[in-house]
């Protein structure tokens, strides 16, 4: 009995202490969250809470709150271009879980893996939201502050917020955004200073391959939705790091 009480704790700290930040967003002025992204959001952080604990949780928070932050970077002029984010950078059900569900799979895996897989899985936790915050930071940094945008599959000069445009303003801020959110992790326990370097590497990876998703594929398909391509950019990003991390592994036992 004593067992599966304790078992129920982080699950019980996690409904309550996400319904008391639901409630305080819902009376927000500022609404970083549509209604039905805040019962999405309630959701994900419940299992995020409940799977990975208060170290986990931090991580995912530190994206959305810098996340959401540096969407609004400025957001009249974007508006008035056409390329800000829809509803004044307000987060939905399907990018929260654009976002969130690579980082959501990791964590719900790490209830049934056994223990010597389970760095794999933060790793790539952390990885898919270091590489998301690190695509939302080089996106709107790039939308506000790029100088000068280039088409990452030809290199020809093209406006601001161009599917698959780069700038060196918004690649900047992608690897600030990716490392800073990988030291948060490594600050709170969940990955190591070899995973920082591994998750920075990742999101870059990852990040670029999504401007060229964004060039070739997105601008073609109506079904390729920019919800879908975060999944994919989060996916890549959690894969390239865990792979890294093996490559790693493998030539310590060579050269063992």
């Amino acid at each position: 009995m004593l067992s599966t009480i304790n078992a129920l704790n982080p699950w019980i700290v996690a409904v309550g202490l996400n319904t008391v930040l639901a409630l305080i967003a819902w009376t927000s002025p500022k609404k970083l969250l549509t209604p039905e992204g805040l019962l999405h959001a309630w959701g994900l952080g419940i299992v995020i809470w409940g799977t990975l604990g208060w170290r986990g949780y931090l991580v995912v928070l530190f994206y959305f709150l810098v996340g959401s932050a540096v969407t609004r970077i400025g957001m009249k002029q974007k508006e008035d271009q056409g390329i800000a984010e829809k509803r004044s950078g307000a987060r939905g059900p399907e990018n929260v879980w654009g976002s969130a569900l690579t980082g959501a799979i990791c964590a719900l895996a790490m209830l049934v893996v056994a223990p010597i897989y389970q760095p794999f899985l933060l790793l790539g936790y952390v990885a898919s939201f270091s590489t998301k915050l690190s695509d939302t930071c080089a996106s709107e940094v790039g939308k506000a502050y790029g100088r000068r945008t280039f088409l990452i599959t030809t290199l020809q000069p093209v406006a601001r917020g161009t599917e698959g445009a780069v700038s060196l303003e918004g690649t900047l801020a992608g690897i600030i955004g990716s490392v800073a959110i990988a030291f948060v992790a490594w600050g709170v326990g969940v990955i190591d200073l070899l995973g920082v370097v591994f998750c920075a590497i990742a999101a870059f990876i990852a990040t670029n391959l999504e401007s060229v998703i964004g060039a070739t594929l997105q601008v073609k398909y109506d079904w390729m939705t920019n919800e879908l391509v975060n999944f994919f950019n989060t996916l890549i990003g959690a894969v390239v790091a865990i792979v890294l991390l093996l490559a790693w592994q493998g030539l310590n036992l060579g050269a063992g």
